[in-house]
């Protein structure tokens, strides 16, 4: 579960008697605090770690009374950390320095001696107005994250799937790291799903992260974050992966990609549970239970020179192996119905159903792809069965799966489109050998090919 962090308010005030006071005020108000003397400290704390807010004086040094420090430090704060909270402070109060600190980005004034219920309450206000910002910051971008992802089913019958659900079952209430292997399109990411559905985190963020989508030169601010001006195009803060999961779950989905160069700074964070964004010296602390997947072969790459040990068993507290889904026959037949039927509400044919001649191909093939191809040729029997009862014609196996996901985001008729494109081109623009293997009839892939403007796609002499 995530631990209750206590809000820590930096006091900058040349005056250690005028520090302590404070510090003891904000201490019976459950507010933590720590002093700094001068702005070159205060500059160097903020550098270093993150504060809920910032108290600071206007003026440091000895028969000084304009404001100017203070000013000053407001503004180099300000340029460093714009989303900190900084309240000033100053003996010298007057309207003219008031208005000059809040145009310079100061959330509040207050003047000394100070009034004790007004100084909680304007440090109370800035606190959780803070808190709220950089709350909102997340959830746009957990939304951003998220948008679009769809929750899979976890359809097991087959004894060696019931096996793996048991173990999720053990594991899962646990903060330990899991490593989720198996071949590609095995579900890999639906299990670490489910891990975090059945833990204690299962009502904070679930943050996925592609590994093998990361490139090399953005892996820190990808993970990381970064701060405004980390580099040219950095024109305003990021907030990385594992500041988005923090208290929930974090899933590196093929984690064998990681760059050599780049597994120290992911080992560093998973022993310490620490990191810095790109560009700051600050260090910020996260509390994340991680859950990685991969289908290499992790002990080969630790041999070839290619992965860290230690990264390894840092990951591998747990390990899952799933099964591919020749392994795993029982759940065929129900995987590909939940699939056609998913794809027929998709596609507003809902009375589709298969065939027993579907049905028998579809247990006698060997799915190099596993889940994920079965997925692709149910979504394509459904954009393209003539019936309402989808044959073994139909079903159009062997299409490779990585063509088939450019299936995803089209319209019906783009997709259709697509398919008979597709099939005209792998036979010649024959257009009877297209049409077997697309499932349908001579006449009705003529019908296509001119609803779509396809028809020089055909040789009618073949």
């Amino acid at each position: 579960m995530k631990r209750e962090i206590i809000p820590t308010v930096l006091l900058a005030d040349d005056q250690p008697d005028v520090r302590e006071a404070l510090r003891l005020l904000l201490k019976s108000a459950g507010i933590a605090s720590m002093g700094v003397g001068d702005p070159a400290q205060a500059l160097d704390a903020v550098r270093r770690r993150e504060f809920a807010c910032v108290l600071i004086d206007c003026n440091y040094q000895r028969d000084t009374t304009s404001g100017e420090e203070g000013l000053e430090l407001l503004e180099q704060l300000r340029q460093h950390a714009p989303e900190q909270p900084v309240v000033v402070m100053t003996a010298w109060g007057n309207v003219t320095l008031a208005v000059e600190a809040m145009r310079r980005g100061a959330a509040d004034f207050i003047e000394k001696p100070w009034d004790n219920a007004r100084l909680l309450h304007v440090l109370r206000t800035q606190i959780a107005l803070a808190q709220s910002t950089r709350q909102q910051s997340r959830l746009e971008a957990q939304n951003a994250l998220l948008r679009g992802e769809e929750m899979d089913e976890c359809i097991a019958e087959s004894p060696a799937m019931q096996r793996v659900l048991a173990l999720v079952a053990r594991v899962a209430p646990s903060d330990a790291n899991v490593l989720v292997l198996g071949e590609n399109g095995t579900g890999k990411g639906v299990i670490a799903r489910r891990l975090h559905a059945m833990s204690g985190r299962a009502a904070q963020p679930f943050v996925k992260v592609n590994m093998g989508a990361i490139a090399e030169t953005v892996f820190e601010s990808e993970m990381f974050g970064h701060v405004r001006g980390a580099y040219t195009d950095a024109k305003s803060e990021r907030i990385g992966r594992f500041e988005l999961a923090d208290g929930g779950s974090l899933f590196l989905d093929e984690v064998g990609n990681v760059p050599l160069s780049q597994q120290q700074k992911l080992l560093r964070v998973l022993e310490d549970g620490e990191f810095e964004r790109l560009g700051s010296s600050r260090t910020q602390s996260v509390d994340v239970r991680l859950v990685s997947a991969t289908n290499a072969d992790l002990g080969a790459d630790v041999a070839a020179g290619r992965f860290r040990k230690d990264l390894m068993y840092r990951l591998n507290t747990l390990e899952i192996r799933l099964p591919a889904l020749r392994e795993r026959k029982e759940d065929i037949l129900l995987l590909a119905r939940a699939f056609l039927e998913r794809s027929a509400r998709r596609y507003q044919r809902d009375r589709l159903r298969l065939a027993p001649s579907a049905e028998r191909a579809l247990t006698a093939w060997h799915w190099p792809g596993n889940v994920r191809e079965l997925q692709h040729v149910m979504e394509r029997a459904a954009l393209l069965s003539e019936h309402e009862q989808v044959s073994a014609a139909a079903l159009a196996f062997g299409m490779p799966s990585e063509a088939a996901q450019d299936i995803e985001g089209m319209t019906l008729e783009q997709a259709e489109s697509w398919l008979i494109k597709r099939a005209m081109e792998r036979h010649d623009g024959n257009v009877q050998q297209a049409a077997e293997a697309l499932g349908i009839t001579r006449q009705a892939l003529y019908r296509r090919l001119e609803k779509h403007e396809l028809r020089d796609e055909s040789n009618d002499d073949l």
